[in-house]
């Protein structure tokens, strides 16, 4: 197996037995984590390069990336899909981006939208404040920019809302040439890899050396194509879990591989009782070098996870857990379809401005006669009609897991008889089962009025995929909900 000059330099960094030299400032990392031959840069770069030249995936903002001529357009497109590809998968992104593309082609059709139409469209995609930052940044290039998209990254970072220090450097390295590097959640696995950094990947010290090696690695001559063959690697080969180190373009430049053998190695040796107690007992050079060098690591290696020893990440925080009251109004339709009453949430925090059943957070255990109390009093004020508990039913519960919220719906059902029972304020509407399906409102939502519509026949059940912690897609969700309907 071919290593280059400096992989071997690598080795013996991690065979050395004698402690480091401490610096004069723990900052500044030691060579190690860095490319301080040039000629390594130049190889890692055309080696990435060819391949991502011949395993890229074709996705449609690469394509207007690439054929694009209007610089405006381009700039609109490639901001479109970067917003959308924040925490969600490209699988989920393509069809959302097509449709959004095929609806708003320009900053200026995204202007002239409304922001019921942009949720409405963004609707399933998560993290809703995303489609109301690109609506935002449409008005503000359309009103205070004469429709001219940023052309910098910096004029990216500081004049469009929702932008921040990644977004800016994908736009401009993708869609206007601009050299310099990007570092999202792939790259940041690819380069601690690289480089073994150990230390927690979140930590400032961290945050800057990964930023500065990706500015001195990017391709002057292609930097946007060199930082999307840097994510697709993370994507695809360099992955959390499983990386597929033999298929690696850059595999010769990576400390961490070279590690996992060098540890191989040594613990070989340490089983032929080829090594000396007294240098076995000797620390690893993380024990040593972790107090001077702010980028190794500074938890113990372990065997069985190989490269995945990097990157570090604290833990992450459980999720908070909610209850939520949950009501299903339903009315006779005018064309003999239901229909259902929605309320708007705010347009500030959580899912904001999009449309729900009426609800209300639980605090503490309530029994369900009191939970029907609560109801009442919660569709008096927007029904302004007085309805009594025996007519709500009980539905079950619907669990929906946000990123950072465990949320069940506790959902009640009621069936009212008049058609004409009109709301009294301004943020509830009646809309028919189709006309939700497309409507701006969560996936939590279609959860309840799914669970709903099965328990007709007065049948309790608990939505929950209780025997998975893994959360249920939508559409398996409907699969779940029709077998436990008709069993």
């Amino acid at each position: 197996m071919f290593y280059s000059p400096h992989v071997e330099a690598a080795a013996k960094h991690w065979r050395r037995r004698d402690p480091p030299k401490k610096t004069s400032s723990a900052a500044s990392p030691c060579t190690y984590h860095t490319f301080s031959d040039p000629a390594h840069v130049v190889l890692l770069r055309s080696q990435l390069l060819n391949w991502y030249d011949k395993e890229k995936r074709e996705l449609p903002w690469r394509t207007v990336a690439e054929t694009e001529p209007d610089v405006n357009i381009r700039t609109y497109a490639v901001w479109v899909s970067e917003i959308m590809l924040q925490q969600t998968q490209v699988a989920t992104v393509r069809d959302y981006y097509n449709r959004w593309m095929k609806r708003w082609p320009t900053v200026q059709d995204l202007a002239d939208a409304t922001l019921e139409e942009v949720n409405q469209m963004w609707a399933g995609l998560g993290y809703y404040s995303r489609g109301k930052r690109l609506h935002e940044g449409a008005l503000k290039v359309v009103t205070e920019l004469r429709g001219q998209m940023p052309q910098t990254v910096d004029s990216l970072l500081k004049q469009l809302p929702g932008v921040g220090r990644y977004t800016a450097a994908a736009v401009g390295s993708i869609a206007l040439g601009q050299v310099t590097g990007a570092v999202d959640g792939n790259v940041i696995r690819v380069l601690c890899r690289l480089r073994a950094i150990g230390a927690d990947s979140t930590s400032a010290a961290v945050t800057e050396a990964l930023w500065g090696l990706a500015n001195t690695l990017v391709d002057p001559e292609r930097p946007g194509d060199f930082n999307q063959a840097m994510m697709e690697l993370g994507a695809r080969v360099c992955t959390p879990k499983g990386p597929l180190c033999s298929q690696c373009p850059v595999q010769p430049h990576c400390h961490a591989f070279r590690k996992v053998h060098v540890k191989q190695e040594q613990n070989s040796k340490k089983l032929l009782g080829k090594l000396s107690r007294k240098a076995s007992a000797l620390p690893d050079i993380e024990d040593l070098s972790s107090e001077t060098c702010q980028l190794c690591p500074s938890e113990p290696w372990v065997d069985e996870l190989g490269v995945q020893n990097f990157p570090s990440k604290p833990a992450k925080k459980p999720p908070r857990v909610e209850r939520t009251l949950t009501c299903v109004v339903a009315r006779p339709g005018q064309q003999g379809e239901e229909e259902y009453l929605l309320r708007q949430r705010p347009n500030k925090g959580l899912l904001a401005g999009l449309w729900e059943f009426p609800g209300l957070l639980v605090e503490g255990e309530n029994s369900e006669v009191q939970q029907k109390r609560a109801l009442c009093a919660e569709l008096r004020t927007i029904l302004g009609t007085h309805l009594t508990e025996s007519l709500f039913q009980y539905v079950g519960e619907v669990v929906h897991i946000f990123s950072h919220i465990h949320q069940t719906y506790v959902v009640h059902s009621v069936c009212l008889k008049d058609s004409d029972t009109q709301t009294q304020t301004g943020n509830a509407q009646w809309l028919t089962r189709s006309a939700l399906q497309e409507a701006a409102v969560s996936t939590g939502v279609k959860k309840v009025c799914v669970s709903s519509t099965c328990t007709q026949k007065s049948k309790k059940i608990k939505l929950s995929g209780a025997k998975s912690s893994r959360q249920l897609s939508l559409s398996s969700f409907f699969k779940t909900v029709k077998e436990e309907s008709s069993s």
